[in-house]
């Protein structure tokens, strides 16, 4: 149990904390947009998840969604400032949490999610945070290791999934080419001339998933290089198939010492700092 409440500076859960903030709005309006249109659709395609099913959501109309959207935008915003902690950061995940059903209960359900969902509901227990300040926390701990757990079983349940329905076939056959010429980028035209390089990939894939737990055994070291073996291999997949996980990538800076990085103190520094005196001019 130590573990999962290993204490974290309250810096970097308010570092966190803002990040993850400021990117619901940003979500909304450049990533998760086009939710706005089911708004729109017939009430019979709504076919709700099972918790949508269980808490008895109501089928998505179109001042639910832009009641929603509009309500969001403002309420994460605020929460960025860390204040109200508790109160915002409940209502921003219950409606971020409602925009996420409404998004995947027509058929199609992204896994990149996952991790910023979880993290969304541990952060109001993570208690008040402000940046610079080095208190360890084990509450601001528990929620950041939730996150991260949240992560790795991102991958290794992604690796589950495709072996589950895809079999050995998945590996073998021919899910990286379909992908390639389908969507692919020019990069990715190129590689299919390689012979072999999408079953070798495929192959390769599943390995970084299955071992993804990995990084929870190793030294800060090692994992921050980890973590930055799982960037690239996003960068990869954007610049071969332009399929953006921006989502969970912003779940995963729960791995990263974020109270290192200080734009609000020094922004904080420089408009508190005196203005500096210019030189007397020299007598002539």
């Amino acid at each position: 149990m130590s573990w999962l409440f290993a204490p974290v500076p309250k810096a970097r859960i308010a570092a966190f904390r803002t990040l993850l903030y400021l990117f619901v709005p940003l979500d909304l309006i450049f990533f998760s947009a086009w939710i706005k249109s089911h708004g729109s659709l017939p009430g019979d395609l709504y076919q709700p998840l099972v918790i949508g099913r269980l808490l008895h959501l109501p089928t998505p109309t179109h001042l639910l969604v832009n009641s929603i959207y509009y309500a969001l935008i403002p309420l994460s915003l605020l929460a960025a400032t860390g204040r109200a902690h508790r109160l915002l950061g409940w209502t921003v995940f219950a409606l971020y949490f409602e925009w996420m059903i409404i998004a995947m209960s027509y058929g199609k359900i992204d896994h990149d999610r996952y991790a910023i969902l979880v993290a969304l509901a541990v952060l109001p227990t993570a208690g008040k945070a402000r940046h610079g300040d080095q208190t360890p926390s084990e509450a601001g701990g528990f929620a950041l290791r939730a996150t991260q757990v949240a992560v790795i079983a991102t991958y290794f349940l992604a690796s589950i999934a495709k072996l589950r329905y895809g079999g050995l076939a998945w590996l073998t056959g021919a899910t990286l080419t379909r992908s390639f010429i389908r969507r692919g980028t020019v990069l990715a035209q190129w590689l299919l001339k390689i012979p072999y390089f999408t079953t070798v990939s495929q192959f390769g894939i599943v390995a970084f998933e299955i071992l993804s737990p990995v990084v929870f055994f190793v030294k800060p070291k090692w994992r921050y290089a980890i973590v930055a073996g799982f960037y690239v291999f996003h960068l990869l997949t954007f610049s071969l198939i332009t399929i953006s996980f921006i989502p969970h990538q912003i779940a995963m800076t729960a791995f990263l010492p974020l109270e290192k990085v200080t734009p609000i103190r020094w922004l904080r520094r420089n408009r508190t700092a005196p203005a500096k005196l210019e030189p007397a001019a020299a007598e002539v």
